[in-house]
């Protein structure tokens, strides 16, 4: 079955004057345009494509790469506006629609706003919307604290940020362990914190405990390595220095510099830290 809003492998059937016509095991027959075969395909070789309405309403395929898929999320520039709605720049030639139903507040041109791809029941369309809780899912059995996982920063609260886990699950990030700059839309790397009794996610950018003190330590080392040997921090340091130099705590920084002073890495100055050669 051809699946719009997602990647299908298919088979070329025929060349015509178009395009090539792909289909599926189940009989199921889409035009791929001229503009998007690739070069070397045949007859009966597969293809992997994505599957959208084109501006005439008809299923296409493209080989061309979306910024999001059906059931995901991302954060997309807005394009244009009109009395349907806001337009998103998400990778194809349509540009994607988010009802005025669908926004949270009224969408900008210019702005970057987090959606989430679905098909409307009624037309069959793929569209977008920023009202994002009623699809993110509460059960999460999947997940196990300190499991490094996909975050997408979605919005900024008075506690830090909220984010979206794996595509699937709602998360808080701690303002006061942030070590290094995040905004809405970044796509970055976490860990599982906690998962409460409530459902509720805490995570974190850093991985937690002695894995989480090796890392910094490396990063520490890495830095000596780019200084010549040395940097002007101590245990007296002002966190905001320490920030500064490396993105991490201050915590961070004496339980790393305190895993290479253990394996003789590094020398304890009145002045700074020193690489032993």
């Amino acid at each position: 079955m051809i699946e719009i809003g997602k990647h299908n492998r298919l088979i070329v059937l025929r060349n015509t004057s178009v395009g090539l016509y792909l289909g599926d095991q189940e009989g199921q027959d889409i035009l791929l345009p001229i503009k998007y075969i690739p070069e070397g395909i045949d007859i009966n070789d597969e293809i992997d494509v994505f599957v959208y309405r084109d501006s005439e309403d008809r299923l296409i395929a493209t080989t061309l790469e979306p910024r999001i898929k059906l059931n995901g999320f991302a954060s997309l520039r807005v394009k244009d506006v009109n009395d349907f709605g806001a337009f998103l720049d998400w990778g194809l030639e349509k540009d994607l629609m988010v009802p005025y139903r669908e926004q949270t507040t009224r969408m900008r041109v210019g702005q970057y706003q987090i959606v989430y791809l679905y098909v409307d029941e009624t037309t069959g369309r793929l569209a977008a919307t920023n009202k994002l809780d009623r699809f993110l899912e509460e059960e999460s059995e999947d997940l196990t604290e300190g499991q490094q996982v996909d975050l997408l920063v979605w919005t900024e609260t008075d506690l830090g940020y909220n984010v979206i886990i794996n595509q699937k699950y709602k998360g808080l990030l701690y303002k006061n362990q942030i070590f290094s700059v995040v905004e809405p839309g970044d796509e970055v790397t976490g860990y599982i914190k906690h998962v409460r009794e409530d459902r509720k996610i805490d995570v974190s950018l850093q991985q937690q405990g002695f894995a989480n003190i090796e890392v910094n330590a490396q990063v520490v080392l890495d830095r000596l390595k780019k200084n010549k040997g040395f940097l002007p921090l101590t245990d007296n340091s002002s966190p905001e220095d320490i920030m500064d130099e490396l993105q991490m705590s201050k915590k961070t920084f004496k339980k790393a510099i305190g895993t290479l002073y253990k394996q003789k890495l590094i020398v304890l100055e009145d002045k700074g830290i020193s690489l032993l050669s």
